[in-house]
């Protein structure tokens, strides 16, 4: 049961099928900064390239990708399914991952997941290479606390923002961004500026200070609303045709 707008935590099993859109980092936070993962998860340089060919990778039991960067080289891989699993469900998606692609090890995020609109298995992996002395721009998760603290019963809280783009180098990258809802009321919702990053002098939010992140509302209004359609953007990567 979920309700609208709000994050959903996924405990995933190696073959289960899952909304990996939905998944959030749920790993132990590390002194409030991204944990860069030791483990290496390995991945292999393919020649298969176009749908019809990513698609016999798929029966096989892989996952196809891209690896990229700025003034970098794009290279084309693929990694095992069950491995991608794992690593997602014990390091999240927004870690800083190590890939050990033929030996040779590459710091990357996780840019993009793509999944199966049928069965939600991921078809397609997009991997950011990172040069750590570079900013970079990410979308991390918003997680609400103090929900059991709200005063105004009954009321109903509505997260209008579940993740926020910020710009840091990628040992800043935060874990989880937090927003205590534990004070706010009908009139007084939580802002950006009110979320635990916000002065972090090496951390620049995207987003305008004075938006909602979170709003307090009655029950009876709340079902009587309909919530707004959101759109997708197209993904503009490369290797376009095999994600579809």
């Amino acid at each position: 049961f979920i309700t609208h707008g709000e994050v959903v935590f996924y405990y995933l099993h190696l073959h289960d099928f899952f909304d990996i859109t939905l998944l959030v980092n749920k790993k132990p936070r590390i002194g409030g900064t991204i944990y860069m993962v030791t483990e290496k998860l390995k991945v292999e340089t393919r020649e298969e390239i176009g749908k019809n060919k990513v698609n016999k990778i798929r029966k096989a039991e892989y996952i196809p990708g891209v690896i990229y960067g700025k003034d970098q080289n794009t290279y084309h891989v693929k990694i095992k399914e069950n491995e991608f699993y794992k690593t997602l469900r014990k390091f999240g998606r927004s870690s800083m991952l190590n890939l050990d692609l033929d030996g040779e090890t590459v710091p990357v995020i996780i840019k993009e997941i793509q999944s199966d609109v049928i069965n939600n298995k991921v078809v397609h992996v997009d991997f950011q290479k990172l040069v750590m002395t570079e900013k970079i721009k990410m979308n991390i998760p918003i997680n609400l606390i103090g929900k059991d603290n709200i005063k105004i019963q009954p009321s109903m809280v509505v997260q209008q923002l579940d993740e926020i783009e910020i710009e840091c180098l990628p040992g800043d990258i935060p874990e989880v961004i937090e927003g205590d809802v534990s004070n706010i009321d009908f009139k007084t919702p939580l802002l950006v500026k009110n979320l635990n990053i916000f002065g972090n002098e090496k951390i620049t939010i995207l987003k305008n200070e004075n938006d909602a992140v979170a709003i307090l509302v009655e029950p009876s209004r709340y079902t009587e609303e309909e919530p707004a359609e959101t759109t997708e953007e197209t993904p503009e990567e490369t290797a376009e045709d095999e994600k579809e």
